[in-house]
């Protein structure tokens, strides 16, 4: 699985609002990137119609949820005109409860990003000033400082107003490297803080945009582990001597399960050319489950990660918004204040939440199997190698104790993977008696992510003294084994006396993470077609 990844090389190239679908890889390019970020004419138009039902309706006598009734436990009661525009203020300041440890300039960014996507189908009403001040905000790099806990995922109100207090001149930003006071930092940014009218605080903070960035950011986290995890497992079967027919295209066509397919056909590239293919390689009939059932384990994962992929998309692409603008009639009719304000529940998003919690037990699932692909290799009575992969004998420890580590994170693993989604209690007076923590569970899915990586690492070092230890070379090996194997070496050793494994697979962690281990080709590719 190829992750969606973002260069410096692409930051130059805007980003478009407007002209067709947001995707991951967008906000990845704005994340990450630092890719500048432009709304089309037909942004533009939207916002400008929306913000004409909202200056018609907010005179109106008719009760309307955060325009002229107000939030929370008051809901229903009526705001005076006079104070309109002060309560979109004191409705942001009075939210701004986050505690805790800040999050990144990548996650800020796609945070910002995600609102400013959801802002631009137009059924906020957001005045059409504020919204390019959020943009101009965005594109000069002015970074609000934003804590990470508060939110409980009906909208993430507390980081949402953290971000947009800065825009208001208070709370604190980064800016070149600074920390400073928020109207500072709008001032050396050559910005004035934006002046909000009805409704327009509710627009930028009723909004999972601090979820949906954090998920693309754990969509390519986990998608880069997944890729991972495909190197160490045919690296594992090239040292283990593994019987290959149940990758074959025939064998999974015969059960065309989602995902399988696409993890077998990954899984056998990366085995192309390998000696296990020729009549007789294997050294047993049926190898254990852990080996033999590698596509349909990272398949299902691959599954569930363009699932997730979906909901996330979803959400970039549409309208969470309570209450939502409807423009009726001809745009010139429209444009002149025609349409409603309606209730929605359109920023309640168990699909996304449930699809990530879906991720991190299909990950716990593939993480089980690389415990188990290690222990089958300590085992000779499993691999037919040396116990515990070393040749010196009993006097030497070889790969024994790592087993203590690979037990350590299995338990991380299976910690993370169970459900956060059902921890919650009623607030607001009972009215908000549902909740998702969908925060959580996209922090708690990053954090599975880094366990499995490491699992990941170390099951490539054990496969890598397997293929040693069996006198296996290079040129017998798969293409994607080959070159796994190939850049493992060239920063570690085989093990001979025994030295510390742990820096070891610190090191190799790093290097993974810093993108200088070979990465197979897949996902977005297989998902454009």
């Amino acid at each position: 699985m190829q992750a969606a990844s973002a260069s410096a090389g692409q930051a130059a190239t805007a980003v478009l609002l407007g002209p067709g679908p947001v995707t991951i890889e967008h906000l990845l390019r704005v994340a990450q990137a630092g890719a500048p970020v432009c709304a089309t004419p037909e942004v533009a138009q939207r916002l400008r119609i929306a913000r004409a039902v909202v200056d018609q309706l907010a005179a109106s006598s008719t009760p309307i949820y955060g325009l002229n009734s107000a939030l929370g436990a008051n809901v229903g009661q009526a705001i005076d005109p006079a104070q309109q525009a002060a309560y979109q203020v004191r409705a942001i300041q009075a939210r701004s409860v986050g505690v805790g440890p800040e999050i990144g300039v990548e996650r800020v960014r796609a945070t910002l990003f995600s609102r400013l996507a959801g802002l631009a189908v137009g059924g906020s009403g957001i005045s059409p000033e504020v919204f390019d001040a959020l943009l101009a905000l965005l594109n000069a790099g002015v970074h609000p400082v934003v804590p990470a806990l508060g939110s409980i995922g009906v909208a993430d109100l507390a980081p949402m107003s953290h971000a947009m207090q800065v825009l208001l001149g208070a709370g604190e930003a980064d800016f070149c490297g600074e920390r400073l006071p928020g109207g500072e930092a709008l001032r050396r940014a050559g910005l004035a803080p934006a002046q909000l009218g009805p409704k327009d605080g509710l627009a930028l903070i009723s909004s999972n945009a601090f979820t949906v960035g954090g998920a693309a950011l754990a969509w390519q986290h986990m998608a880069r582990v997944l890729d991972l995890l495909d190197f160490a497992a045919v690296l594992t079967l090239e040292g283990f001597r593994a019987n290959l027919s149940p990758f074959c295209a025939e064998a999974v066509a015969a059960r065309p399960t989602p995902g399988v397919q696409q993890s077998a056909e990954r899984l056998v590239a990366l085995l192309d050319g390998s000696a296990l293919w020729q009549s007789g390689a294997a050294r047993r009939v049926q190898d254990p489950l852990s080996l033999r059932c590698v596509p349909q384990i990272h398949g299902a994962a691959w599954w569930a990660l363009e699932d997730a992929r979906q909901h996330i998309e979803a959400e970039l692409n549409g309208a969470g918004d309570s209450p939502l603008v409807l423009p009726e009639g001809a745009a010139t009719e429209a444009a002149q204040g025609q349409g409603r304000l309606i209730s929605t529940s359109n920023f309640h998003i168990p699909g996304l939440v449930l699809s990530l919690e879906g991720v991190g037990l299909a990950f716990a699932q593939a993480a089980s199997a690389v415990v188990q692909r290690c222990q089958r290799l300590y085992s000779p009575g499993s691999s037919g190698l040396p116990l515990q992969l070393t040749r010196l004998g009993p006097e030497h420890s070889g790969f024994a104790t790592i087993q203590k580590t690979l037990t350590a994170l299995w338990s991380e693993v299976r910690h993370l993977a169970n459900p956060a989604c059902l921890d919650f209690f009623p607030v607001s007076e009972t009215s908000e008696d549902h909740a998702l923590m969908a925060p959580q569970v996209v922090e708690k899915t990053q954090r599975l992510g880094d366990a499995v990586a490491y699992l990941a690492c170390i099951e490539l070092l054990s496969a890598a003294q397997a293929v040693d230890l069996r006198g296996i070379t290079p040129d017998q090996m798969g293409a994607g084994a080959r070159r796994i194997y190939t850049a493992v070496r060239a920063l570690l050793p085989p093990l001979d006396e025994d030295r510390p494994l742990g820096p070891e697979v610190e090191l190799l962690h790093r290097h993974w993470l810093a993108g200088a281990l070979p990465e197979p080709g897949g996902l977005e590719e297989s998902a454009a077609a």
